[in-house]
């Protein structure tokens, strides 16, 4: 079976302040058995070192070093204690100009400095509207996970942009839909793509979070706003262990 996973993408938020809310939170963890992962900025992730938590980047370059200013290489976030890193989010690609290939190309060195690869893939508002959403979908899902991907190394992230910070969820129909397409083109491609773990990401809440969690592939979620704190996304975790 997929390993459950409860993540938090502080995105370009958090001091050292903000710390304090992650102590709660690996409580929460422990007790309820469900693997947590918080992904601070760069600037917390090794003081953000926590029993019961595990810590991740937000991007990492393709390149273990060079003239690259203002970048980080994955084996940097391994050396200040990362395990994780997420890969391809739709702010990167849009904000950044970041391509499939790109992303596949930072899995690719995630896997080299033994981090586990957090893939994001996504469609636009109006590549659903057009009837396009699976197809896209396939294709980034194609195009930016490379060969070399397991269970182990990868957990892919279904982020449909339009409902980032919006505030919107997709309906749990929508969301059946692609989960199920995408666990039946990983378990086509990899030996183990049964096992590999599925997320869900795209306003997430204490609230809606049950009925996320009821679909049959949505195998955790990745959580932007409400992992901010201990008291918003304490209740995710525990929606999480519930199913």
């Amino acid at each position: 079976m997929p390993s459950k996973l409860a993540a938090g993408n502080w995105k370009m938020h958090g001091l050292q302040s903000s710390l304090t809310e992650l102590g709660p939170i690996a409580q929460t963890a422990i007790a309820t058995g469900v693997s947590t992962l918080i992904c601070p900025p760069a600037t917390l992730i090794a003081a953000a070192s926590t029993p019961g938590l595990h810590i991740g980047g937000q991007n990492c370059h393709a390149q273990a070093q060079g003239a690259h200013t203002g970048d980080i290489a994955a084996q940097m976030l391994r050396d200040a204690g990362a395990s994780h890193v997420i890969i391809g989010h739709s702010e990167r690609r849009t904000n950044h100009s970041e391509t499939d290939a790109d992303v596949a190309a930072q899995a690719q060195a995630a896997w080299a400095s033994g981090l586990i690869a957090i893939i994001c893939i996504g469609e636009t508002l109006a590549e659903r509207e057009a009837g396009n959403c699976l197809n896209i979908l396939t294709s980034q899902l194609r195009e930016s996970v490379p060969e070399g991907a397991t269970a182990i190394n990868t957990v892919i992230a279904y982020e449909p942009v339009w409902a980032i910070g919006t505030g919107r969820v997709a309906e749990v129909e929508q969301i059946n839909e692609v989960h199920d397409t995408l666990r039946a083109n990983l378990s086509a491609r990899f030996t183990d793509g049964k096992e590999m773990s599925l997320l869900y990401g795209g306003s997430v809440k204490a609230t809606n979070a049950p009925e996320i969690f009821i679909c049959k592939n949505v195998n955790g979620a990745l959580v932007g706003g409400a992992s901010l704190t201990a008291k918003e996304f304490c209740p995710i975790i525990e929606a999480l262990a519930a199913h």
